[in-house]
């Protein structure tokens, strides 16, 4: 099943690489100010703002969801590109949708009604007008697995219209947010990206909220595409968020807040948070110290490694902790 309307990044730029949508060409960082961390590195001053740097000059894929109206949707998609790439066309911008309501637990017991549902697909349409020629990394609905807990099928109907609407633009790629390797199996996972629409789009996120191995997460992707490949959808392509799994551990390991692990001490420290790779689109790099196996198998599936994560903030949402930015950054082995 081809990507027929699936955008392409790159599409038309000089030196692009054809194989990866996200290649050879500039990504952009953001300089505004949504939560904190760019204005935080312009105030600071010596070892706290080179470590400060590490994040804030980085490409970061931005959150947006219902805290943005319907009615502020475009608008604040368009602003966001303009404010991450300098209002250059030719620059990647990175952000994730995440607008499903109710969702996560909640969706477990609660299906979204007529009025819901409206409201969803109107600021889906109002946020793919405001990206509209941009080019853009799109992580669609982090957490999707939650939706195999719904009353319904509602969520996945859901997510598959936004996957079509976003699929649509020219320039912008999509990846459908698969979950983490422990979270399902990798053929129930691809039945769901099925439901979600990933026949549509380049492909599937990993690790979006989680803290797994970038090498074990390579694994889990590539028996995701061998099981779409029985459904008879090939050719499918991967990205891994690296945000916070520079000490990798497995969401059961951590004894405490999940959600806002304690931040590494050192770079020998374990079973913590740290900055893992930094984004980019040469997954294979010796740099990265992965084993032979792994760097075959994001050379095979992988087009880039994302920070989707957002660690320095206060439980991965608001509003910016300096001391665990600073802490992150300091502890990180990249």
């Amino acid at each position: 099943m081809p990507a027929a309307r699936a955008g392409t990044a790159n599409a038309g730029l000089r030196g692009a690489v054809a194989a990866n949508p996200l290649a050879g060409m500039r990504w952009g960082h953001y300089t505004g100010s949504i939560d904190g961390v760019y204005p935080a590195y312009q105030a600071a001053t010596g070892r706290e703002r080179a470590l400060l740097a590490k994040i804030a000059l980085e490409p970061l894929a931005y959150w947006f969801g219902a805290w943005y109206s319907e009615a502020s949707a475009r608008a604040a998609a368009a602003q966001y590109i303009a404010q991450d790439t300098g209002g250059n066309p030719d620059e990647l911008a990175q952000l994730t949708v995440f607008r499903l309501d109710p969702w996560e637990a909640a969706a477990c017991s609660s299906t979204p009604n007529a009025a819901q549902q409206g409201a969803y697909e109107k600021w889906i349409d109002d946020f793919a007008a405001g990206i509209g020629t941009a080019r853009v990394a799109l992580i669609l609905q982090p957490d999707l697995p939650f939706a195999l807990c719904a009353p319904s099928r509602t969520p996945l109907e859901l997510v598959a219209y936004a996957t079509a609407r976003f699929s649509a633009l020219p320039h912008t790629t999509v990846y459908i947010d698969a979950g983490a390797a422990y979270w399902t199996s990798p053929a129930r996972t691809a039945r769901l990206l099925r439901q979600a629409g990933i026949g549509q789009v380049r492909g599937f996120a990993l690790n979006a909220t989680q803290y797994d191995s970038t090498a074990n997460e390579l694994r889990f992707g590539a028996q995701i595409e061998r099981r779409l490949g029985r459904l008879g959808i090939t050719g499918k392509h991967l990205v891994i968020n690296t945000a916070e799994n520079g000490a990798p551990f497995l969401y059961g390991q951590y004894r405490g807040n999940r959600d806002n692990p304690r931040v590494c001490r050192d770079r020998t420290d374990t079973v913590c948070a740290t900055l893992g790779i930094p984004p980019t689109w040469h997954v294979a790099d010796r740099r990265w110290r992965l084993s032979a196996r792994a760097r075959a198998l994001a050379a095979r599936y992988a087009d880039a490694y994302l920070w989707i994560g957002r660690p320095w903030l206060d439980d991965g949402s608001w509003p910016l902790d300096l001391g665990r930015a600073l802490g992150l950054a300091s502890s990180s082995p990249f």
